[in-house]
């Protein structure tokens, strides 16, 4: 405790003395940890590994241990984490066990571990992997929903924080391979209201119109540096999931690192490592391209130059190989000389023929003139005359006459078959009224014996009906729920019962006669005796008569 300053040195303006004692921060961080250590010594703790990102550079791994409540960080030294026969995993939840300290370094406390053991799946990865198989139900994840990433965008949309080295990283990467317009959708990529922004900047890319003010990207990159599962999670929620998969532009996703694993991973057209990798994957290196088209058009001007030597070549070939002009026409001018010396025989012998034939024609015409035939032919009209005439008249009242005749015999077949059928028609009259009044008779014999047979039945239905037994005087006694009462232990043990007159029924109440047992105890009456079945009448059997009797 403080020892106030004495008057004197108040007055004075000396400064107090204090008998606290003086520590430095080296002393006071190394009275700390060994208080904390022979605390707590070795323990095992249980919680869910955060922030694993493999092995340092120098072998140790560097993660937090959390549950709901808490976290405390955790080193794994490189000759323990070769031991280790659990690995740290992202999200796994372990059993630790090993030793407590403070890093003077950092003012903090952590635990070094030398044991791992599986506990489970953490609460963030098993809410991740129900989220994953739910959306993985609904084909979200499907391989024939991707879609090709254009080769060479005219525009690049990201959706990322502007002020992180993500942004400037792909910037970077776009103008050392192929410098392309960058639309840059600014959004907060971890915490409240980060998966809100994400899925609002995809489904505003995809809503730009084609050929608006503002050009619409042909590729989106959705991109974010590494970071634990918690600070990826926005990548994970199911509205940024949709939006991606209802996005119409080939989408790349390039959120941590390439261990982190989001679902906006499984739903993208293509997944990048980094987003640096995003962005080569959108756009090609044009050094490349100016040095593939200058050697494509290299290789096709020395196509065209061998072709041309080849054609030329074959061209001189086919010159040397072709015969001169006098070699050419020799042959020709040989059968041309033939066929001249073969002319002037030919003529004169055709000339020959024909003069031959028509010297014959000209025999012909002298021994047969056409005038001799022509008189001829006069002559034989002449004798004719009008026989043709008189033969043509002859035939036609040949024809006429044949004509009148067929006419008279249809007439009387008409007649005799009209008469034929008015008898017939005659004969069936008589016979359907004949028929019809046999219908009637027999109808009206069966509809006696019909009606006879309702009656007898009817009779025999109301002899047999308990009804015509209340109208003698009787009753029908019924309990409570409509069950029929037939012995008097019955009714007594009742109480109420309803009786049944041939007029209708009226309620009831059972009193008990002096002496009389009731209820269980009851003796049964005497059973009445039965009464004989009235003699069912003879009924007349049923006989279809025919229609056809008289």
């Amino acid at each position: 405790m403080a020892v106030p300053p004495p008057p004197s040195a108040a007055k004075t303006g000396a400064p107090a003395v204090s008998n606290v004692a003086e520590w430095s921060v080296g002393d006071l961080a190394s009275a700390l940890k060994r208080t904390l250590e022979d605390a707590f010594g070795h323990v095992r703790l249980r919680g869910e590994i955060s922030g694993f990102r493999g092995q340092h550079g120098s072998g140790h791994a560097y993660f937090s241990l959390k549950d709901g409540t808490a976290r405390i960080d955790a080193v794994v030294w490189k000759g323990t984490f070769a031991r280790l026969r659990q690995k740290p995993q992202e999200g796994l939840e372990v059993v630790a066990t090993g030793r407590i300290t403070t890093f003077p370094g950092k003012s903090s406390y952590q635990i070094v571990i030398e044991t791992l053991e599986p506990a489970g799946i953490g609460a963030w990865m098993a809410l991740l992997e129900e989220r994953k198989r739910v959306l993985a139900a609904e084909g979200l994840f499907a391989s024939d929903r991707k879609r090709p990433i254009p080769y060479l965008p005219r525009v690049v949309g990201v959706v990322t924080s502007p002020t992180g080295a993500v942004i400037r990283d792909i910037l970077h990467r776009l103008a050392d391979r192929f410098p392309r317009p960058v639309l840059v959708w600014p959004v907060r990529v971890q915490g409240e209201g980060a998966a809100e922004e994400i899925a609002a900047a995809i489904r505003g890319f995809d809503a730009l119109p084609r050929g608006g003010p503002i050009p619409r990207p042909d590729v989106l990159l959705v991109a974010r540096g590494g970071g634990s599962i918690e600070d990826l999670w926005a990548f994970n929620e199911e509205a940024v999931v949709r939006a991606a998969a209802e996005c119409t532009i080939p989408l790349i996703s390039a959120v941590g690192h390439e261990t982190d694993t989001t679902l906006i991973d499984f739903v993208a057209d293509r997944r990048a490592p980094t987003p640096t990798g995003a962005a080569e994957m959108a756009v090609p290196v044009r050094a490349d391209l100016l040095a593939e088209v200058a050697d494509l058009g290299r290789r096709q001007r020395e196509a065209v130059e061998r072709k041309l030597d080849r054609e030329g070549s074959d061209l001189r070939a086919l010159v040397r190989a072709m015969p001169g002009v006098d070699a050419f026409l020799a042959g020709k001018r040989q059968r041309l000389d033939l066929a001249e010396a073969r002319l002037g025989p030919a003529l004169a012998g055709n000339a020959r023929v024909h003069r031959l034939r028509v010297s014959r024609l000209v025999e012909r015409f002298v021994r047969h003139p056409p005038t001799l035939a022509l008189a001829e032919a006069r002559g034989r009209l002449a004798r004719l005359g009008d026989r043709p005439e008189a033969a043509l008249r002859h035939g036609t009242r040949h024809r006429a006459e044949a004509l009148a005749y067929l006419g008279r015999r249809l007439v009387v077949a008409r007649d005799a078959t009209l008469a034929r059928s008015a008898a017939e028609g005659a004969r069936s009259r008589v016979r359907l009224d004949a028929l019809q009044a046999r219908l009637d008779r027999a109808g009206a014999r069966l509809t006696e014996r019909r009606r006879d047979r309702i009656e007898t039945l009817g009779s025999l239905l109301g002899s047999l009906s308990y009804r015509a037994v209340l109208a003698r005087g009787f009753a029908l006694v019924r309990d409570d729920s409509g069950a029929a009462i037939r012995t008097a232990a019955a009714a007594n043990s009742a109480g109420t019962v309803s009786l049944e007159f041939a007029d209708g029924a009226v309620a009831a109440r059972i009193a008990p006669r002096d002496g009389a047992p009731t209820g269980e105890g009851a003796s049964p009456p005497a059973p009445a005796r039965p009464k004989r079945a009235p003699r069912k009448p003879a009924v007349k059997p049923l006989i279809q008569g025919s229609l056809f009797e008289g």
